[in-house]
């Protein structure tokens, strides 16, 4: 028979002859092996793998469909594509156009926002997702007109501005870590490198002159090039050779990130039991404060850390610490005097 070739037919026979599109799906219409049987299978397929070009959830199908997300970089579509699924439950059946009256749509991101109020950083997460996807909304596709997040403020409120690991902190983060931890923070400190570069950063990328590796955030595309001035030096002379990579863990084996992250994460617990305001990530700070503070230009400044040129100056308000600018200032207005 016909209808049995087709994938998924249940029939219940306490019913009689009749056929659903699967178990739990709609009914089939007709008589099996008909025309009218073989079209109402087809248009039951079709509802289920054919969103309604309607609804907000076709719109997270397109986007994570687009260029836009693809050329993001591995590490950041990892992390969104959970938060793309999330969204995509919660608002799916809602129709597109609702998302472009914002007086209303507004109170409903909020409530959802609500559900992870408890960690203001991941609610704000959420919601940078979320407003993505409505900016693709506005362009290319023109399916809204504006972008209703654009109205709805951050509830994390913490900057990271001038957060950067000193001398002092890594001093006393040393005291109680591993060797390996600490070669691992002082190549951080003194590179700017992200946490997935230093662990894939091999003694071939030592040169004479500098270290060259391309970067992840850049799809390897960009190279950071980082002179080896004689603080870095003294970092790579104390790191034992034990591998093609330069930094390895206590088996002698290299890290991966998240190997290192735990390891650090530990770390940090035994250093501070009462808890701290230190990431990994804030030694791109101090390495970019000991760059600025050296005298570098922002051109420099972006060749080293992989940067682009025309947001050096933003990234460096950033990371760079209100005091060490101050200090640079003064070192400049105090050489143009001489």
């Amino acid at each position: 028979m016909v209808a049995l070739e087709l994938k998924g037919l249940h029939r219940v026979r306490s019913k009689g002859r009749v056929w659903y599109a699967w178990r739990g799906g709609p009914r089939i219409a007709g008589e099996p092996g008909t025309p009218e049987f073989i079209a109402s299978y087809n248009d039951a397929i079709a509802s289920v793998t054919t969103p309604d070009n309607s609804r907000f959830r076709s719109l997270v199908a397109l986007y994570k469909a687009s260029p836009d997300y693809q050329k993001l970089a591995h590490s950041t579509r990892r992390n969104w594509g959970p938060w793309l699924d999330r969204i995509a439950d919660h608002f799916g059946e809602l129709r597109i156009a609702q998302f472009d009256r914002p007086k209303r749509i507004r109170p409903i991101i909020r409530q959802w926002r609500a559900k992870y109020a408890e960690k203001p950083r991941t609610a704000d997460y959420g919601v940078q997702v979320l407003s993505r996807v409505l900016s693709y909304a506005v362009d290319p596709l023109g399916k809204i007109a504006s972008n209703p997040c654009e109205g709805i403020k951050q509830l994390y409120s913490g900057s990271r501005s001038e957060i950067i690991w000193t001398d002092n902190d890594i001093a006393h983060l040393k005291v109680t870590c591993s060797v390996e931890i600490a070669h691992a923070v002082d190549l951080a400190a003194h590179t700017g490198l992200r946490v997935g570069d230093l662990v894939r950063l091999s003694w071939s990328h030592v040169g004479e002159d500098a270290i060259i590796v391309t970067t992840g955030k850049s799809r390897h595309k960009r190279e950071a090039v980082i002179p080896l001035y004689q603080e870095l030096r003294d970092v790579l002379a104390r790191i034992p050779r034990r591998s093609p990579v330069v930094l390895t863990g206590s088996r002698k084996r290299p890290w991966t990130v998240n190997g290192l992250a735990s390891s650090f994460s530990d770390a940090k617990k035994i250093a501070w039991p009462k808890g701290d305001n230190l990431h990994f990530h804030d030694l791109r700070g101090t390495a970019a404060t000991k760059f600025y503070v050296a005298g570098m230009t922002e051109r420099e400044i972006a060749e080293i850390m992989a940067w682009e040129e025309d947001q050096v100056a933003r990234i460096i308000r950033r990371y760079v610490s209100r005091g060490a600018a101050i200090k640079e200032r003064i070192r400049k207005l105090n050489g143009a005097a001489k």
